[in-house]
This record gives C-alpha cells, structure tokens and sequence, in this order.
C-alpha cells in the first residue's frame, strides 16, 4: 500500500514534533496506562480539551494520553508498538507500522 502526503515537509520532521506519541485509552483504565507508560520511560500526559473544560474525549468515549520519551534514531517501532498493545486498557495508538511500504512528501 503507498501513502501520498501533501505539506509541508517539515511538519514530518521527527526533530520538531513535541507533543508525544497519541494513546487512545479506556476512560478508566487511564490512570493504570499512563503509570505502566511512564514506567518504560518518558512522561504521559492526559490530553485536555481547549474549546471544553475537562480532557479530550473521542468518538467511543475514550481519552487520549500524549506519551513524550525518548528515542533514538535506530528505535524499534515495531516492537514498541507491539509492547503497547500489550497493555491493557490501550485501545490504539499514533504508531501505524508495517500498514504501507511508501510514503510521498510534497
């Protein structure tokens, strides 16, 4: 499968995204996720709403957690993401691996 993405480049840039890998949990499993996130290292942040008081809510009813930590040029994306849907509670997360064989930036 090949992906065609038109922006920026720079707005792919590993160097100047901040805001942490997206982790889509169970409302109340949230709490026991983000200790097990920070466990492995980094910190997880419940992503709060700008236009509502309270946290991001999505369509199913559930929260997002921004997981920030750090990486290293020769990261293991596959097996991260593999560790992650291991935790229970995690209904997704922003890591879509082995999906599509190219990406076009333009």
């Amino acid at each position: 499968m090949c992906c065609v993405c038109v922006c920026e480049t720079v707005t792919f840039s590993h160097t100047k995204w901040t805001k942490g890998l997206p982790i889509e949990v169970l409302a109340f499993a949230y709490k026991p996720v983000k200790l097990q996130l920070e466990a492995i290292g980094g910190d997880a942040e419940l992503r709060m709403a700008t236009r509502k008081a309270g946290p991001v809510v999505t369509d199913n009813g559930n929260l997002i957690l921004d997981w920030k930590f750090p990486t290293s040029p020769d990261q293991d994306w596959v097996s991260m993401a593999t560790r992650l849907s291991l935790i229970p509670g995690i209904v997704e997360t922003g890591l879509f691996v082995n999906l599509i064989s190219r990406v076009y930036f333009g």
